[in-house]
């Protein structure tokens, strides 16, 4: 089996903690942004809170959420080059190295380029079918 070592596990931690701290904050900030009327009056119909919640709370709050998770994510793929800090081989590393190697500057950059802008696509056109279920789905 694959064994996990200390930089992926320093880089995973790390990584989890500070994002889930922006994902805590993006989800509460969409969560208060539901106007309390809505709230008082899923209340009044007698919804309970799983109800509210699903039904009223979270339909309104994914459209303010999900843009600003789309933001984090791409965050969180850019940040991943961090892991060189502690020794964990991510691509940022791994292009020093064959550009140290082969001396071809300008094709290593490119390709590392290529990668992070692929991912930002991938990331972001995920998102963006993301947004607009929930768009659908909100009206």
């Amino acid at each position: 089996g694959a064994a996990i070592t200390p930089e992926y596990l320093a880089v995973l931690l790390a990584l989890s903690l500070y994002t889930a701290s922006f994902v805590a904050e993006i989800v509460r900030a969409g969560i208060e942004s539901v106007p309390a009327g809505q709230v008082a009056a899923s209340r009044a119909l007698g919804l309970s809170g799983a109800q509210q919640l699903r039904f009223v709370v979270l339909p309104q709050a994914l459209r303010a959420i999900v843009p600003s998770m789309g933001n984090q994510y791409l965050n969180l793929a850019k940040n991943s080059s961090l892991g060189v800090a502690v020794g964990y081989p991510e691509l940022v590393s791994v292009t020093h190295t064959a550009l140290n190697q082969t001396g071809r500057a300008f094709e290593c950059i490119a390709v590392m380029m290529a990668v992070y802008l692929l991912l930002s696509l991938l990331i972001a056109a995920a998102v963006g079918g993301w947004n607009m279920r929930v768009s659908r789905w909100a009206r």
